[in-house]
């Protein structure tokens, strides 16, 4: 039966080479961030329950592995935002379908050289180095971002969170995939915002449009993705996919006229208040040329139910003028009604909010540590 290899080394060709030993083996690849502590990797090791894992010092057998299915090749860890991370399995087919339809939609050819500077615990890192290896295209790896020797680069492709790009000189690569957290709203032209999760394999949806081989819909205002890039399902047996295929994303969001997609948010997310609903995402694209480093997040209230607080990290403009600024292009009641600050605001590895972290933080203040 196949074995599912823990990999637990830094990120560089060597790392490439025994990834590809190991599919040509077979097998399947579970990166793991050597940026974790080691409790961490244990519980991460715990959870998804490989074969062996994969070191500097060499390979070692684990006990009590989980079952590996003929055809996988990947299991790699959803980023945990709102709990313990899940395995999310892909098979070699899931791969191949993903790298081909990324690779058709921003028009690769054997002239471009793809860039890997990100995590390759996630799969926003992860997926650029299996498109190289399964398109035949050329890669340059880097083991994490440095901003120096990106601008160095002569690679054509690269993929990025929207905090790295500021760092980076746009105008050296052909196209930019923009990933994780919220992309900025003003961003060079050949800079794509990419829509997509784990689950997905990388980004489908560029944009706002659907890249080749996948579909969209909406269920009852749950954006839902197929194709044949989706996960087999999660390390721990069940999946999100129904009957007919469909990925319910647990994002909301609406497809406009002309099939382009709107992302609300995390369904989870929403903040209800008087009855209202209120998107944070939507909230904070409104003050985002106000503020660096700050999130929007929900409060109970006893007379509201629910109530917009902005959480930021930084010197801030006072919430009358934060209140002002959302009421030009949103409905007053998405208005925060309150502000606090803290010391950092916690944000998985791609750049996204742990919202739910951020929100018990909050709870756990004193009322007049809010203001």
């Amino acid at each position: 039966m196949p074995r599912l290899v823990a990999l637990d080394m830094p990120t560089n060709d060597a790392y490439v080479a025994i990834v590809r030993a190991i599919w040509d083996a077979g097998d399947a690849v579970l990166p793991i961030d050597s940026r974790l502590p080691e409790p961490a990797k244990q519980r991460l090791l715990s959870i998804m329950r490989p074969h062996a894992i994969r070191s500097t010092s060499g390979e070692h057998a684990l006990p009590d592995p989980l079952e590996t299915e003929i055809g996988d090749a990947l299991v790699i860890a959803t980023s945990g935002s709102t709990g313990d991370p899940k395995g999310v399995v892909h098979t070699m087919d899931g791969l191949v379908a993903s790298a081909r339809a990324t690779s058709s939609a921003l028009g690769v050819t054997r002239d471009d050289r793809w860039l890997a500077c990100l995590p390759v615990a996630h799969i926003g890192g992860f997926s650029v180095i299996s498109r190289a290896v399964l398109t035949d295209v050329a890669l340059e790896v880097h083991d994490g971002f440095d901003a120096v020797r990106v601008n160095a680069s002569d690679s054509t492709l690269i993929s990025l969170v929207a905090t790295a790009l500021a760092r980076v000189d746009a105008t050296r690569f052909r196209r930019i995939l923009i990933g994780g957290s919220r992309p900025p709203e003003q961003r060079p032209s050949n800079c794509v915002a990419t829509y997509g999760m784990t689950e997905t394999g990388s980004g489908v949806v560029y944009d706002g449009f659907a890249i080749p081989d996948v579909e969209l819909t909406v269920f009852d205002g749950e954006i839902a993705v197929r194709g044949p890039m989706l996960m087999r399902g999660y390390r721990d047996g069940p999946t999100s996919i129904d009957a007919n295929g469909w990925l319910r994303t647990g994002d909301a969001g609406r497809l406009d006229e002309d099939g382009r997609l709107h992302v609300d948010g995390r369904i989870g997310d929403v903040i209800v208040s008087g009855g209202e609903k209120i998107w944070p995402e939507s909230v904070e694209r409104a003050i985002a040329d106000r503020l660096n480093d700050f999130a929007v997040v929900k409060l109970p209230d006893p007379e509201w139910g629910e109530r917009v607080l902005l959480v930021h990290t930084d010197v801030a403009p006072s919430l009358a003028e934060i209140r002002d600024l959302v009421k030009q292009s949103l409905p007053a009641y998405c208005a925060p009604t309150a502000m606090v600050r803290v010391e950092s605001i916690p944000r998985t590895a791609s750049g996204k909010v742990r919202r739910s972290d951020l929100a018990a933080v909050v709870r756990d203040m004193r009322p007049d540590q809010r203001h």
